[in-house]
């Protein structure tokens, strides 16, 4: 596993296959897809940052990078993409063997451009507030204390704007400081941008362009009309303070049989609007916090009568959930909007009932938001995720603006990129009929990401079999090179490139090869993402089935066996954990969604679609560490098994972390032995996982909840659903001051033996 981790850290790229198999038959025949995890702003401590302009192929665009060949004498280069032959320009001219341009240096195949001249630190952050106040006074006030220790933390200079709505939605003219100014819009109509402009008086000193496109300060708008909304932090503190100091609860009656009419819809719409119009292109963010579902308005996902239930997952598959198309409908028309504008729509949903995550979600995901779900505004979970996005220590590092591109050999084709980013529909010769995710372009927008966002891109190899050795010897890399233009934080223009070569085989002998370089972390993750994709976009789609189909055939390719005897099954160890990890991901609550409601499981998807490899291994199979007197605290198998009465387990399930003490453990703990001095050493034991606990939240956003349980009680819960059930209501009996499961699940065992059985025939 080392050297894929080592490959991470120099690009922040995994791939499943790291020796790619060479041509389409061959690709079809390893089931999991040639694909590769990327992390485009991935911080590397000395990554070089070259002060000039990147040098171009003149045909195909790539980028000077150390495959390149170059001519020293001649002063050409070779792209290695298209072989097209360039001269160096004449700042190139003292270049040679030793003496070359860091772009060249073999490694640094990660590199990052700083175009002098293109700083727009001129256009300081705007983050847009949008409050839902249909929420009881408790809930306010949590929102109020959370938010106000928000806006201190954010920079002096940033733009800040306020909206509120319960039945109307509120836009605070924060630059009328005398007295509190709100426009109030009705929150069961759509209101049109031009509408907006017109009513919020933005064309009252300065005529309204009788042509052409409202575009902030440059185009038809003066700077005043736009700081009566937008105004920097500075000059509105005091204002802003005052509003949510004042922020009360929805003042109209709602009758005992009806919810709250809310109209998340259109307060959403009004501010995408109000950015639109006034700071179009700049990496702003709607921060929207929300704390029940909408019932008014477009958008709406259930009707104002509790008669009505909120729809589960089994309304969708039946289709009678009848607001969810027409709300994700409306969403997927906000979500173009905010990607031509360029901004940003984070999510804070706090509520014990469902919101909507699950029609939003396309506006967050292609826009590139974050999202959070807690049960309140005072819950840990939201307050310290919601510190996390503004205060400097362990910085998400948010970058926008950003553009992502590919290009790589003629053989690969990109069938599209499941991952927070929106499609550019750039088309040309690099794309693949097949679409997966967002296909059929080799350039994408990212309005917003951070350090740790991570894109799953999905190649094809149109290849077809070659026939002539000779040409395989000579030429047997395939290159990749990915391309990332974005505004840092600090809003400098950046363009970050990562070329990649990887080696192809083809071919009778070609298996060991494949076997070697298969990263079954990286493939894992990637099977995680396709299953996701696929249930939410194929109907009739069997996830389990499919997942079992494609582990028996890759079992059945890539292990080692007789016809017909399931003894001698075997599995190289580069595959040794896989089956394992489709186990844990057939149960995971990406896959299972009994038990969750359609946000819940939009809202892991979500997550799991811009973590980094390690994180969503985390997410599939979820990490065991066991604490004893007797011994260091070590990694234990997930297994119920693993439970013992003088354990402390430490479960890291990604969402939730879980320190459960053993019945033994708890009764002293009960008893308060670790308050007396002559037993320091339990105390010691109880502490040792807070610790790594506090180190794991301190780095993780969202902010995992945590909890604490003991042998026997309720919560146990959150442990044992994760637990592989060796030991269940059936089994003979369970070893002392253990435990068992009442479930009929299958036992990763009997799965194994499934497995083999199905393999070998």
């Amino acid at each position: 596993m080392t050297e894929f981790l080592d490959l991470e850290a120099q690009d922040g790229v995994r791939m499943p296959w790291n020796v790619v198999p060479g041509t389409k038959q061959e690709a079809s025949n390893c089931i999991v897809p040639v694909s590769a995890m990327y992390t485009p702003i991935k911080a590397f401590p000395n990554m070089p940052m070259l002060p000039y302009a990147p040098l171009r192929c003149r045909t195909c665009r790539a980028i000077l990078n150390p495959f390149s060949i170059v001519d020293f004498a001649a002063k050409i280069w070779i792209c290695p993409f298209c072989f097209q032959r360039n001269h160096f320009p004449p700042h190139y001219a003292s270049i040679s063997d030793d003496n070359l341009p860091a772009e060249l240096f073999p490694q640094y195949t990660t590199i990052e451009y700083e175009s002098s001249g293109e700083t727009v630190s001129s256009v300081p952050s705007v983050f847009m507030f949008v409050l839902d106040t249909c929420i009881i006074e408790e809930e306010i006030a949590f929102l109020k204390s959370a938010l106000s220790q928000a806006v201190d933390l954010l920079p002096d200079n940033s733009l800040v704007g306020l909206i509120t709505y319960g039945t109307f939605v509120h836009v605070h003219e924060l630059g009328f400081g005398q007295i509190p100014k709100t426009f109030v819009f009705k929150g069961s109509k759509d209101v049109s941008k031009d509408q907006l402009l017109e009513q919020m008086n933005f064309f009252l000193k300065k005529p309204k362009p009788p042509t052409g496109v409202i575009a902030g300060a440059r185009d038809g708008l003066s700077t005043e009309s736009i700081s009566r909304f937008l105004l920097p932090k500075s000059e509105c503190e005091f204002a802003l303070n005052s509003v949510l100091e004042e922020l009360q609860k929805d003042p109209w009656a709602v009758p005992a049989d009806q919810r709250a009419p809310r109209c998340t819809g259109t307060a959403l719409s009004i501010a995408a609007s109000l950015l639109g119009a006034c700071v179009p292109g700049s990496g702003a963010r709607i921060l929207a916090f929300v704390g029940g579902p909408s019932t008014e308005g477009p958008g709406a996902i259930v009707s104002k009568n509790l008669s009505e239930p909120i729809r589960s997952h089994k309304d969708l598959d039946k289709d009678s959930a009848p607001h969810f198309h027409k709300a994700v409908k409306f969403y997927e028309g906000l979500s173009k909007q905010l990607v031509h504008q360029g901004h940003v729509l984070d999510l804070f949903a706090c509520a014990l009932d469902q919101v909507g995550i699950a029609e939003i979600k396309v506006a967050v995901e292609k826009t590139g938001g974050l999202v959070v779900l807690a049960e309140s505004f005072g819950h840990s979970v939201f307050k310290d995720s919601l510190k996390r996005v503004f205060s400097g220590e362990y910085d998400l590092g948010l970058a926008s603006n950003g553009i992502f591109e590919i290009n790589c050999s003629k053989d690969i084709k990109v069938q599209g990129v499941i991952g927070p980013c929106a499609s550019l529909e750039k088309k040309g010769p690099l794309c693949s009929d097949t679409v997966i995710g967002q296909g059929n372009t080799s350039a994408w927008k990212m309005c917003g990401f951070d350090k740790a966002t991570t894109l799953n891109l999905i190649f094809e190899i149109v290849k077809k079999e070659t026939s002539d050795a000779t040409v395989q010897s000579a030429s047997n890399q395939f290159y990749f090179q990915f391309l990332t233009y974005y505004q840092n934080s600090s809003g400098q223009m950046r363009l970050r490139v990562t070329t990649l070569s990887r080696r192809w085989v083809a071919g009778p002998g070609s298996i060991q090869d494949l076997i070697a370089g298969f990263d079954q972390e990286a493939a894992a993750a990637v099977m995680a993402r396709l299953v996701s994709f696929k249930m939410e976009n194929e109907a009739e789609f069997d996830p389990i089935r499919w997942l079992d189909k494609s582990l028996i055939h890759l079992c059945s390719r890539f292990g080692d066996y007789q016809k017909d005897t399931p003894s001698s099954f075997s599995l190289s160890p580069r595959f040794s954990i896989f089956p394992q990890f489709i186990f844990h991901l057939r149960r995971s609550q990406f896959v299972q969604v009994f038990n969750n409601s359609p946000d819940e499981t939009a809202y892991f998807r979500m997550i799991l679609n811009r973590e980094n490899v390690a994180n969503s291994v985390v997410m599939i199979q979820p990490s065991l560490i066991s604490y004893t007197f007797h011994s260091a605290p070590e990694p234990v198998l997930l297994d119920v098994a693993a439970i013992a009465a003088d354990r402390i387990l430490l479960l890291d399930a990604y969402f939730t972390v879980v320190i459960f003490h053993g019945a033994t453990i708890a009764q002293w703990r009960k008893a308060g032995y670790h308050n007396q001095p002559e037993h320091q050493a339990f105390a010691q034991l109880l502490q040792a996982p807070r610790g790594d606990v506090d180190a794991t939240i301190k780095e993780r956003f969202p902010v995992p909840r945590l909890v604490i349980c003991d042998q026997h009680g309720s919560q146990a819960r959150f442990l044992l659903a994760k637990l592989n059930p060796s030991a269940t209501y059936n089994t003979e009996s369970p070893l002392p001051g253990g435990d068992i499961i009442f479930t009929d699940d299958v036992s990763f065992e009997v799965f194994l033996d499934h497995l083999q059985r199905l393999t070998v025939q």
